[in-house]
């Protein structure tokens, strides 16, 4: 017998964001171009998808504002942070006007912004969006892959950055 829709909403939400805090995830920042300006955010909602075809996926928030203008370009990057990138991540996730200003980047083959430091990138192009509740579910095929450092990866834990221990 499957729940009542009501008592699925009776979810308390500071519960269900300590509960799932508990999942450590990778960071990553989303980036574009828009009409030639560089555009990002920053996004821990990040998954492999499928090996055949390649496809990635990711979370925005539907009140993303930057969201919006990476769609309207249609081709992204996403770039996977190293440990040391927690400012550039907090630079990249806050709203505001140019989150660009001092951030070092380069074009990667689709020319989007890839970031100088990110431990890998992907180059991506929209394949499907799907109603997420208060996100939407991006899937994306991947069209170039790239390795860029041996570093350790930035974490994203109980609401706050981390670092591999050492093994």
């Amino acid at each position: 017998m499957e729940p009542a829709l009501d008592e699925a909403r009776a979810i308390d939400a500071a519960a269900f964001k300590a509960v799932l805090g508990r999942f450590c995830s990778g960071v990553t920042v989303i980036t574009a171009l828009d009409d030639g300006e560089p555009v990002g955010f920053a996004c821990q909602s990040f998954a492999s998808l499928s090996l055949e075809p390649p496809l990635v996926s990711f979370f925005p928030a539907r009140t993303s504002t930057t969201w919006p203008r990476i769609r309207r370009a249609g081709r992204f990057c996403v770039n996977i942070l190293a440990d040391h990138q927690d400012e550039l991540c907090r630079q990249l996730g806050r709203p505001g006007a140019d989150k660009f200003a001092g951030v070092d980047w380069t074009p990667s083959d689709n020319g989007s912004p890839l970031l100088t430091g990110a431990l890998a990138t992907i180059d991506c192009e929209l394949h499907d969006e799907v109603d997420g509740g208060d996100h939407t579910i991006v899937i994306a095929r991947v069209t170039g892959l790239n390795e860029h450092s041996e570093a350790t990866p930035l974490l994203f834990y109980r609401a706050g950055f981390g670092r591999l221990a050492e093994r």
